[in-house]
């Protein structure tokens, strides 16, 4: 995630930071219930930092787990908690990786 998280994102911004198709994120929006950004006047949605947390919780399932998307959704009512905690470990791990990678990357140009 950014270092300075904001209060709401834009379709276009969670789409980039979740590396995700604006309409990925729509059909997730009809698919998951607990999944409502808020809208203004226009119809934009307004993603908050809980949507961006299911947002990251449904990808997890269904893109690094495989599962379709009833089973993502049997997943998340069965414990929420629990894949809410395994998606932010799993991103923050690979946010570390990714900084390892180029802390490696950065050492190998300097021999």
């Amino acid at each position: 995630m950014e270092a300075l998280e904001k209060k709401y994102y834009k379709i276009s911004e969670v789409a980039t930071l979740l590396k995700v198709p604006a309409s990925t994120l729509r059909f997730w929006e009809s698919e998951f219930s607990n999944l409502r950004p808020k809208r203004n006047a226009k119809g934009t949605r307004f993603y908050s930092q809980a949507d961006m947390e299911r947002l990251h919780m449904i990808k997890y399932l269904v893109k690094a787990r495989g599962l379709h998307i009833e089973a993502a959704k049997k997943e998340i009512r069965n414990n929420p908690q629990g894949m809410e905690k395994t998606a932010r470990a799993v991103a923050r791990l690979k946010e570390i990786r990714a900084t390892l990678c180029g802390m490696l990357e950065a050492f190998e140009h300097r021999r």
